[in-house]
Formats: structure tokens, sequence, C-alpha cells
């Protein structure tokens, strides 16, 4: 009889990758990260253990967006005051904050409890070509 194989936590092996953002579609690289840091591509995967990866993205600035999204897609968020809430376009929060875009899409993909906000942890975005985590040696990963 065959047993079901269940990843224990401390014996996972965790590598770091490198994504290129540069000219890449949003939802289609936020779905390959959302994978990589839940561990879906191994085959130790297990639902409620972090099996997953290191994931560091780099030119945000550059990602791409179809067809009106830039214009037409918003972000809300509360100040916690009356009438305090606010709204930015897609096409603003790009110039301003191109990580948190990556991140926001990311987030939604994550399972929505402990092990979700642990593994958004894992996600490194940075808006230019360099990010401080060379010591950590990670690989390029090519995303189409």
């Amino acid at each position: 009889m065959k047993k079901t194989y269940s990843a224990k936590p401390g014996e996972v092996e965790q590598k770091w990758w490198v994504i290129d953002a540069d000219g890449k579609v949003l939802g289609r690289i936020a779905t390959r990260i959302a994978d990589m840091l839940r561990g879906k591509n191994k085959p130790t995967y297990t639902p409620h253990v972090d099996t997953g990866d290191f994931v560091v993205v780099v030119n945000a600035e550059k990602i791409r967006l179809t067809g009106n999204k830039t214009s037409q897609k918003k972000y809300y968020r509360h100040t916690e005051y009356p009438g305090g809430i606010k709204e930015i376009t897609a096409g603003k929060l790009i110039e301003k904050h191109p990580e948190m875009l990556i991140q926001h899409a990311v987030k939604g993909m994550l399972p929505k409890n402990r092990l979700g906000r642990h593994l958004l942890k894992k996600l490194k975005v940075y808006a230019g070509p360099e990010h401080p985590h060379e010591a950590q040696k990670p690989e390029p990963l090519e995303i189409q």
C-alpha cells in the first residue's frame, strides 16, 4: 500500500529565483510567481506547508497591461476616516509605486490566511534592474 507524501516544514529546500518583468504581461507573470511561492511547481507540494521558493522581481516599472487597463483599472484603499476612500488608476500606480502593482496581483492569488501572509514575505519586487539579493545566488527564470 502506498502512502501519500506530506512535506514537513523543516525538510523543504528553498531556492531563489530572479524574474525580469520587462515587457511581460502583469497577470501572466503574477500567476507564475504565485505558483513559485506556493511550491506548486515541485513534486513535494503540500497545500498546508510552505514548500515554495523565494522570488525576486526586477524591472517592475516596465511591466505591461493589456487593453485599456492603464486608464480604466482602479485600485482602492481606505484611510479609516469617514469618506476616506481613495482610488488610483493602474497607470498612475505604475508611475508612483510599480512594486505595489505586482505585489497586489500576487497577493490576490495566494491563500487568505497565515500561510498566504508568510508566502507574500518571500516575494521581493524592485522597480529597477538592481536588487540586493546577490548573496543568495538567485537563478534567472525565463517567463514567456
